[in-house]
């Protein structure tokens, strides 16, 4: 029940942004596709509230309640960034907008723009591991919660193996290719080239 759930979460998120969208630009009734978005936190809501429940009528915990748990965490912590960026492309390709210009690839900006990713990662392991804790100490003693803290592990060592490769673009950023030096080559060529040509013409 509880993946079944998560599954129709996954679709109803999609669903409700291309909605949104559509009737933004394509209808032009921002008020509209505000309220279709402000609809979107009910389903992490919805789906928290059922975990609840399946765990209060003496389910075992088990793997399904920990995915809730991390897709209720990745929503929070990245949901506003993947509406905010399809916004920007359905703005450009239904709205003759600017298109949206993407990340950047080289040195400090790259650096930066990995730190910012990486803390909506911690934003959203701390609502998962939150979630979790909840769930174990709701459940009690009384229950196996094995599996619970085993997925707080796994949002642990995701946020701790994504800030290791963020970190690493700050150690050791990456390099704009050198394009200027070959640039200058070609036109010294194309010069010497002109210039043998002025040469055999006289």
């Amino acid at each position: 029940m509880i993946v079944a759930l998560i599954i129709a979460c996954e679709v109803g998120f999609w669903v409700l942004l291309a909605l949104a969208l559509a009737v933004r630009y394509l209808l032009n009734k921002r008020r509209t596709s505000v309220v279709l978005l402000l609809c979107e936190p009910v389903l992490e809501l919805v789906l928290f509230v059922v975990t609840a429940i399946d765990l209060k009528n003496g389910a075992e915990p088990s793997w399904e309640h920990g995915v809730a748990a991390l897709y209720i965490g990745f929503t929070v912590g990245y949901g506003h960034y993947m509406i905010r960026w399809l916004d920007g492309h359905a703005a450009h390709r239904l709205a003759g907008g600017p298109k949206p210009a993407g990340p950047p690839k080289y040195g400090l900006a790259r650096a930066r723009h990995e730190g910012r990713l990486w803390t909506r990662t911690l934003v959203a392991t701390g609502v998962a591991l939150a979630l979790l804790q909840l769930a174990v100490w709701y459940v009690g003693d009384d229950g196996n919660v094995d599996s619970l803290r085993s997925f707080q592990w796994v949002a642990l060592r995701a946020a701790g193996i994504h800030g290791l490769i963020a970190l690493a673009y700050t150690i050791w950023p990456k390099k704009e290719p050198d394009v200027r030096g070959g640039g200058n080559r070609d036109s010294e060529e194309g010069r010497d080239s002109g210039y043998a040509k002025e040469r055999i013409g006289r």
